[in-house]
Parts: C-alpha cells; sequence; structure tokens
C-alpha cells in the first residue's frame, strides 16, 4: 500500500512569501523522491498557499474533509513561525497523525528578509495543538530540510506509523477452532480489545471440517496450484496436498464472509488425526497476501503481526524465541515449523512431517511443514498481551543472521542478533509475555511505538 500524506504550510504574515513557495515545493520533492504519494490544497486559494488566519484554516479544514479517506497522515510544515490560529481552525476535526516539520535557520541568512523563526514557533504550534488535544509527531531533529537524509527516515517511520494507526482503527480476526487446552500462554480477553475495535470472530472447527468435506472443486484444483508453486512436496501422497488445499479454500471463504484482517488457527490436533496435515503452509501463504496468520490460536499475536506489518508495508511470520545460541550473549535462536511468508524465506521451500505429530499420532498424521531458511536482513519483532484490561506489547531490533544451525534441527530456524539480549529475554519473563514473536523486515519498532502509545492508546516497551 502507498502512503498518501496531505500538506500544510504555516505562515505569519510579515516573513517573505517566498519562504513558502519554496516550501512547497521542497516538501513536494521530499514526498516524491521518498515514494509517497501527497495531497495539497490549491496555492491560490491562501496567501502564499499557505494558512495564517482563521478563515484560511478553515477553508484547508474544508479542503481536508473534501479528501477525508484519502490520506494516512498530515505533514505540518512549518517554513516560519507559522500561526496558531489558522491551524486551530486547520486541525479541528483530524482523525489522522501529524507529523510537525519545522526549517532550519541557516547561517548568513538571519537577516529580516531572510529569517525564519520556525525553531521558536515550533514551541507554540505544538503548545496549541497539545491544548487542542490534537496527537502529533516530531521530527528526530527539531529543524530539519525536507530534502535531507534525516527527514527521509523521519518520512520513513512516520509513513509506518500512518499505516499502524490506519490499519488498527478497525480489526476483524478469525479464531479458527478452540484454544487447545494445553495452551494457557495463549489466552487473551475479548472485551479488551472490543473496547479498541478490534472484534474476535469465534469459528469452530466442525464448521472447518463440514466445508472442507465440499469444497468447490474448481477452488481446489487452483489452490493446489498455489501450494505447489510455492513449495516442493516431494514424495508425499497426493492426498496430503488435497487436504492441505481443501484447508486453505475453507480458510479463504472464511476470511472473505467475516471480513477477516488477520486469523489465528488451532493448528492441532484434529487436523493431524482426521486430515493428516499441518497447516504451516497454508499460514505462509496468507502472510504473504497480508492476511496475518498465527498458529496455536495466538490471537493477541496476530494483532502484533498485522502491526508490524502495516508499519513495515511487508509479510510477517510468527516464530518461537525457542533457543540459546552455544553461550552467545547476543544471539538466539528463532523457530517454527514452517509458517513462513515466502518473502522472509530466502528460496521456496519444502514439505516436510512435523516430527512431534509423527510421535504422538504416527507417520503421515502432520504433513504440511514448510521447511526453509529465512532472509539474513535486519528485522523488528514484537510481541502482544492482554493483561487487567490493557492491551500490552513490546517491539525490538535485531537481525536475522546466516550463523550455521545443525542440519538435524527440526522445521524452519535462524539465528536472532541483538546487543545485550539477555535484557529481552529478562524482560519478557519478567512481564509474563509468552514464547511468540512476530518478525518482519527491516527496523519499525519506533514507528510502531508511536502508533500504540501516542495514537491508538496501547501500553508498548521499545527493548
Amino acid at each position: 500500500m502507498k502512503t498518501t500524506f496531505a500538506l500544510y504550510f504555516g505562515n505569519r504574515g510579515f516573513f517573505p512569501g517566498e519562504l513558502i513557495a519554496s516550501a512547497r515545493e521542497e516538501m513536494v520533492k521530499a514526498c516524491e523522491i521518498n515514494g509517497y504519494d501527497y495531497i495539497i490544497m490549491d496555492e491560490a486559494l491562501t496567501r502564499y498557499g499557505a494558512v495564517e488566519t482563521l478563515t484560511e484554516g478553515k477553508a484547508y479544514a474544508k479542503f481536508l474533509d473534501e479528501h477525508r479517506g484519502k490520506y494516512d497522515g498530515i505533514i505540518l510544515c512549518l517554513p516560519n513561525f507559522g500561526d496558531e490560529n489558522g491551524a486551530s481552525a486547520a486541525f479541528a476535526d483530524i482523525d489522522v497523525p501529524v507529523l510537525v516539520q519545522a526549517y532550519p535557520d541557516e547561517d548568513g541568512k538571519m537577516d529580516f528578509d531572510h529569517r525564519r523563526d520556525a525553531f521558536c514557533g515550533k514551541f507554540a504550534m505544538c503548545n496549541v495543538l497539545r491544548q487542542l488535544n490534537i496527537k502529533y509527531t516530531l521530527t528526530k531533529e527539531f529543524c530539519v530540510s525536507p530534502l535531507s537524509d534525516s527527514f527521509a527516515e523521519d518520512l520513513r517511520l512516520f509513513a509506518g506509523t500512518c499505516r499502524v494507526v490506519k490499519g488498527m482503527r478497525r480489526v476483524n480476526i478469525g479464531a479458527i477452532g478452540a484454544r487447545t487446552t494445553a495452551f494457557k500462554t495463549v489466552r487473551c480477553d475479548e472485551i479488551a480489545f472490543q473496547n479498541r475495535r478490534i472484534n474476535i470472530e469465534t469459528i469452530d472447527m466442525s464448521l472447518v471440517f463440514d466445508r472442507m468435506d465440499r469444497v468447490d472443486p474448481v477452488l481446489l484444483e487452483a489452490k493446489k496450484k498455489v501450494y505447489s508453486d510455492l513449495s516442493d512436496f516431494g514424495k508425499y501422497p497426493p492426498e496430503k496436498l488435497e487436504n492441505i488445499s481443501r484447508l486453505g479454500v475453507v480458510i479463504d471463504g472464511l476470511i472473505e464472509e467475516f471480513d477477516l484482517h488477520a486469523i489465528a488457527i488451532r493448528c492441532w490436533n484434529e487436523l493431524q488425526t482426521k486430515y493428516g496435515i499441518a497447516p504451516c503452509l497454508i499460514l505462509g501463504e496468507l502472510n504473504e497476501r497480508g492476511i496475518h496468520a498465527a498458529c496455536e490460536l495466538d490471537i493477541t499475536n496476530a494483532v502484533m503481526m498485522r502491526a508490524i506489518g502495516l508499519a513495515a508495508n511487508y509479510p510477517v511470520m510468527l516464530l518461537d524465541v525457542n533457543n540459546n545460541y552455544g553461550d552467545a550473549d547476543d544471539k538466539i535462536i528463532l523457530f517454527h515449523c514452517g509458517p513462513a511468508p515466502i518473502s522472509l524465506m530466502r528460496d521456496k521451500g519444502r514439505i516436510i512431517e512435523h516430527l512431534m505429530f509423527k510421535k504422538s499420532y504416527g507417520e503421515g498424521s502432520g504433513v504440511g511443514v514448510n521447511k526453509g531458511s529465512f532472509i539474513v536482513d535486519d528485522v523488528t519483532i514484537g510481541s502482544f498481551k492482554t493483561e487487567n484490561g490493557e492491551l500490552c506489547a513490546f517491539a525490538a531490533e535485531g537481525k536475522l543472521t546466516d550463523d550455521p544451525i545443525q542440519k538435524e534441527f527440526f522445521g524452519s530456524g535462524a539465528v536472532f542478533c541483538k546487543e545485550n539480549i539477555g535484557n529481552l529475554l529478562n524482560f519478557m519473563a519478567s512481564n509474563g509475555y509468552r514464547h511468540h514473536v512476530a518478525v518482519t523486515r527491516g527496523h519499525f519498532a519506533e514507528s510502531v511505538r508511536e502508533a500504540f502509545d501516542k495514537y491508538l492508546g496501547y501500553k508498548i516497551d521499545i527493548i
């Protein structure tokens, strides 16, 4: 998805008009070169194409209202001090994040014809926004040029925040099957979620099984091709691909029927005892499509997967924080059976049997694990929980490395590297976080923190 910003320019009348003209050109260029869309009010509608007076503020508010739903955030640009009265009227009815950017003054341009005073004006603008209870985001450098590398990074993180806020304002999560009794760790508070407009739809496995037995043959053949292209089924009999595909078609139908943004599925033991499959490949394919899919009925981390996926604008996987890596104090092994999207894998996977199910239910009972190698890259990880009526999360940044894991290691694993990783592990244990983390490409913890803490009202820690 491409992020769109509404551009706003503040003004105070005794500053030179050319400051506004150059700011409009530079901010448009900053959006274009960094890959963002924008909307900008007609320059002729206000003096210099900026907002100063109450009347101009109302004109900008009308502009926003006419384009509601077409922009994800607002960039409040201060080429100079910027008038608070116009901004108060302009932002009276906004419901998106605001990034406050102010131009720096320059050496040699401190005379009356060139001085901006946006440094001082940023304090005034932020003060009035806070008085009006309008949430806003700051740039890393207090004053920054739109064409600088620093502002490009501000835009990257702010775009992530905008996507999270927009995507988390209304969420439907499908809980497919009951929580496995042994996994008390994945219990959650549905009412706490509902109070934040995150709705949980519960779907019984009996409905899933009934529909699997009555799948449309055309949809079934199409799904079989999708899964065959994703992974190598090797020696396994055709009925394994067929049963996995039947489940995939049914889940697609449930997603459409209930308008689901994410799912969490009961992945054992009925799928193994009745159909002889594991749903890992299905979850990976859903995650590649942006339908965030968690195993082991981890509803809360389906929510976290959606959040960091929106921030990064990239597919997500759910992994176990599973093993130490020898005696390394900055590395651990992240693992799961095989629910990774292809974008987070180095190459096409191969289907294997789930060894735990084989041991418990017999050979051939858990075919569908998509084994493969994960990418080597910077990643953001995070986890979510409900506690005492609150929505709580943490996020952290690190790297998936190419450090070797012994070839006998079951499933798909990768070494995660982060300085002082013991602090993260102790934080998780001390605060009762489960052993699951959502993982996506790139560093976007700050985008998630800003969205959760400032705009959505969730509790979040950055570790």
